[in-house]
């Protein structure tokens, strides 16, 4: 700054740059304060309605489950689609379940560009499941299960002609709540995409995700007893969202209140608009908030099977027979990508093992998109969703195993632009367990720590319960509850500006005489620049505050969980070299494995044309590794324009596509032998036959190694000669509307 300073012709040329800083220096606060005021207005304006939410789009309600048997305060609606928004009747509908995890509802909505909008684009109708501040009496997290069951019912009910089940989007942690239905009521979903959701708690890389260390270093979930107790039966929301706030200071104390200051004239909107959702803190029941830190926070019991509901039916997520999509981020410091992905590490010893339980499971991982940016969809991962709303249908017919979904930009040198709907090409290429254990995760030492912290947890929790509960619930009513709730922190930071403040009655007045006379100071103005960069050494130092906090956080929790002695005085065995937890394995799955095998076996030589073609193009795929859009959107074309194919909806398909795939899998070289004799007799319906199988095998690009041997391999069982390698392929047929509900 002092170089710019010097630099300056004359002492007056400084004295205009500090007067003229001083001047906008001074607007920009009242200017500021007039935006706090604004946020505390529209706080208690948020909190004082029925229905509070945050979504951008008007809804027509269609069930309110504080009517049913059990009541909680979870409700159904129907997105009313914006002007120019065409919804497809035949096209399965997507519902939104939104996260209560301390705020209130409305993120998966929140902007045009979000879950809600990409899926009304791509013509989809849009459902969303919202929620009340107040929980209902007795409320629990296996009677919201219950409720929303009886939506999805609903919304299929109201869709009879929709080609497939709903896909369902899990947020956060609605995500968990989401698979943990699936895997009690598999018929009732389509397609799942749990986004920025955590399903192995305890997994983390060492020197991030400090947050998984909370439970183990405050003694385990006495404390969350403890913060029921104290509001009477009810525990605030607004405490999850201070969890939330510890993990960035630099942004919580410093950076999103400077960057409004600092760019107030044009800031404003944007943050109260981001304000009125982050401030809309909600309740919940203490069983609920229990039930979620016990089983999942620090149990971690969802990602092993160990979760019980109350008639004894485990909760198991291999019984989920929908595709799942995980969608994570390497910049989210909530949900890192392994605890987004772990628990496949935990459920399963191979991909082998995921395919015989005829389960598929896609997942992206984005490079640095935040934990809210996953589910708000702006900008960064707007692709995502809306390759996720466009392909759907490819990521339901796919045969099951473990992909990745890899998005390219569709440029103009890719193959076959015409078969791609959007600007860019999704294709799901296969993986295998190893590929999710690069992402790092944990050993067997920090599994060891964290089932002694579970363990401890479980020991104080019972202390706590014995000693000292009925104390604390004898101390507090209703009253002081809600007395605490309003002096909670964050609540406070929207009070104190709020109109019951005398002080700041000037600052509407005030604000208005700046905006008739704002002078901000100019772009060059030193005095600027020297505001920039204390700014930077202030979020430079809490920074360096977090970086220390957290390292000791994880050594701390190392240094006492880590001690043999404690981990033997607990349960846990230091010396084992399994899992202190792991997911147990049924035998009569594996005896329902082998009984369907033997089925396939004998299912090998039936089908005709159709049949072989499948056969065919997978025994050609599985070369590939993975499955295009491109092809997929070919064997719609090809569908459409053909007769004989027309009898073949998606669920259909689907089911023909995973049965041939479990023949060829089961044994190749029979399957295979089987094909001439289930083609067309005449050689012209062979030959035509033939080129359509080409025609979509060449639809996302030319084939090529060994995709090449076993596409020459199969021009031999068709019997057409060298010529049929040489000849062009049959065309595709153009799109001349919307995509068609049967594949």
């Amino acid at each position: 700054m002092m170089s710019k300073l010097s630099s300056a012709s004359s002492i007056p040329a400084f004295a205009d740059a500090s007067a003229n800083y001083s001047l906008d220096a001074w607007q920009r606060w009242i200017l500021f304060l007039d935006v706090m005021r604004r946020r505390a207005e529209q706080y208690e304006e948020h909190a004082a309605q029925r229905a509070p939410h945050v979504l951008d789009y008007k809804v027509e309600l269609i069930c309110d489950a504080r009517t049913f048997e059990e009541p909680v305060n979870y409700g159904l609606v129907r997105i009313v689609p914006p002007a120019g928004i065409v919804i497809d009747p035949l096209k399965r509908p997507f519902i939104v379940v939104d996260p209560r995890a301390g705020h209130g509802p409305g993120i998966g909505g929140f902007k045009a560009d979000s879950e809600i909008g990409v899926a009304m684009k791509a013509g989809h109708a849009c459902y969303f499941i919202g929620f009340l501040p107040d929980p209902m009496p007795g409320q629990t997290i296996e009677k919201i299960a219950r409720a929303e069951a009886q939506f999805l019912e609903l919304v299929i009910l109201r869709h009879p002609e929709a080609d497939g089940k709903p896909c369902v989007i899990g947020n956060c942690q609605a995500g968990w709540a989401v698979m943990m239905l699936a895997a009690l009521r598999p018929e009732l979903f389509g397609p799942i995409i749990v986004a920025g959701s955590p399903l192995a708690y305890w997994a983390g890389v060492h020197g991030q995700n400090p947050m998984r260390y909370s439970g183990g270093l405050l003694g385990g979930s006495w404390l969350t007893a403890l913060v029921g107790d104290l509001g009477a039966g009810q525990f605030d929301g607004a405490w999850l969202v201070q969890n939330f706030e510890n993990q960035n200071p630099a942004n919580t104390l410093w950076t999103k209140q400077y960057n409004l200051y600092s760019k107030v004239d044009t800031e404003a909107e944007r943050y109260l608009s981001f304000e009125r959702w982050w401030g809309g803190h909600v309740t919940l029941n203490a069983e609920e908030m229990q039930f979620i830190v016990d089983e999942l926070f620090i149990g971690n019991k969802l990602a092993t099977g160990d979760i019980h509901i109350s008639d004894g039916t485990t909760i198991d997520l291999r019984t989920i027979r929908s595709p799942i999509v995980v969608f994570c981020s390497k910049g989210d410091n909530i949900t890192p990508p392994q605890q987004a992905l772990d628990w496949i590490l935990d459920l399963y010893g191979s991909v082998d093992e995921i395919r015989s339980l005829g389960q598929t499971i896609v997942y992206v991982v984005h490079e640095k998109i935040g934990h809210l940016g996953i589910f708000v969809s702006g900008g960064v991962a707007r692709k995502e969703h809306d390759e996720f709303a466009s392909n759907i249908d490819l990521i339901d017919v796919l045969p099951p195993g473990l992909y990745e979904a890899v998005l390219e930009p569709k440029g103009e040198a890719i193959d076959h632009p015409e078969l791609v709907t959007g600007e860019w090409v999704m294709r799901c290429e296969r993986r295998t367990l190893d590929d999710i254990r690069a992402l790092g995760g944990n050993d067997l030492q920090d599994e060891n720590r964290f089932a002694a912290a579970a363990r401890l947890s479980e020991i104080n929790l019972a202390l706590y319960r014995a000693f000292f509960q009925p104390a604390v619930k004898a101390a507090v009513n209703p009253s002081w509850a809600e007395a605490m709730r309003r002096l909670h922190p964050l609540r406070l930071s929207y009070e104190l500006f709020g109109p019951s403040n005398p002080f700041l009655a000037w600052v509407r007045d005030a604000a208005e005489l700046v905006r008739e006379d704002r002078r901000p100071a100019d772009a060059d103005n030193p005095f600027l620049a020297f505001q920039e960069q204390v700014s930077g050494q202030i979020v430079e130092g809490l920074e360096r505050w977090r970086k220390v906090t957290e390292r000791l956080a994880e050594e701390t929790f190392g240094a006492v969980y880590g001690s043999p002695v404690l981990q033997t005085a607990l349960g846990v065995d230091p010396l084992s070299n399994r899992p202190p937890r792991q997911a147990p394995k049924s035998m009569l799955t594996s005896a329902l494995i082998e009984a369907r095998t033997a089925a396939l076996k004998e299912k090998i030589p039936e089908g005709g044309p159709l049949e072989a073609l499948v056969r065919s193009l997978l025994f050609v795929c599985k070369a590939r590794g993975g499955a295009d859009e491109r092809e997929f959107e070919a064997i719609r074309r090809i569908r459409r324009d053909h007769r004989g194919a027309s009898r073949l909806n998606l669920s259909a398909f689907k089911a023909l596509v995973r049965e041939q795939y479990y023949i060829l899998l089961s044994e190749e070289t029979a399957a295979l032998a089987a094909i001439p004799a289930m083609l067309p007799t005449e050689a012209d319906e062979r030959r035509a036959a033939f080129e359509v199988l080409r025609g979509v095998l060449e639809a996302s690009g030319a084939l090529n190694g060994e995709a090449t041997k076993r596409f020459q391999r199969l021009t031999e069982l068709f019997d057409l000669g060298e010529e049929a390698l040489s000849s062009e392929p049959m065309p595709m047929p153009a799109r001349t509307g919307p995509r068609n509900r049967s594949v």
